[in-house]
């Protein structure tokens, strides 16, 4: 899920690139979900569910993922289970981001006020530093599940490094 995660991310610099806003304002929407489910496999998913998400894809196996948690009910289970530092940047994320990004996926009012009117440069910046957010809690996910603590540290010295590239300081620690 982490490397799917980081694609969208890839994919939403290269539509912001060739101008196409409104699909790169969905795909941050994407680049959340995947991480989102990533963390929610690591620390509150059954064995069942993780079976479900890795099973041969066929019409049976895709029958049966289909009952897989949708965001909401991940992240109230990762509440339950998940390090405090792991969710707390996740339901801000959710908090701040996720109605516009909906409007974005589901031609809303964003999507259409924003594809007529154009987008502003502020406005992409930020997507831009919350992509770069999400990459950097999907790094840092990534970098812990290496069990390599030295390369977990050098991803938070990253952080520093770039502090102008997020919409934060520096992620949470997951």
């Amino acid at each position: 899920m982490c490397s799917v995660s980081l694609e969208h991310a890839e994919s939403l610099k290269i539509l912001i690139a060739n101008r196409n806003f409104t699909s790169a304002l969905g795909l941050l929407r994407l680049q959340f979900e995947s991480f989102v489910r990533g963390v929610w496999v690591m620390y509150a998913a059954s064995d069942n569910a993780v079976s479900k998400l890795t099973a041969e894809l066929n019409e049976e196996n895709q029958r049966k993922a289909n009952n897989l948690p949708m965001l909401s009910e991940m992240i109230s289970q990762l509440e339950k289970k998940a390090p405090k530092n792991a969710v707390d940047p996740i339901i801000e994320f959710k908090e701040y981001s996720w109605k516009p990004l909906s409007s974005y996926v589901h031609g809303g009012l964003h999507a259409i006020e924003r594809h007529s009117k154009g987008y502003p440069i502020p406005l992409l910046k930020q997507v831009l530093k919350n992509s770069n957010g999400v990459n950097g809690l999907t790094a840092v996910f990534g970098s812990m599940l290496t069990g390599q603590v030295q390369l977990t540290q050098d991803v938070y010295k990253s952080f520093k490094v770039y502090s102008d590239c997020f919409q934060i300081k520096a992620p949470i620690a997951l």
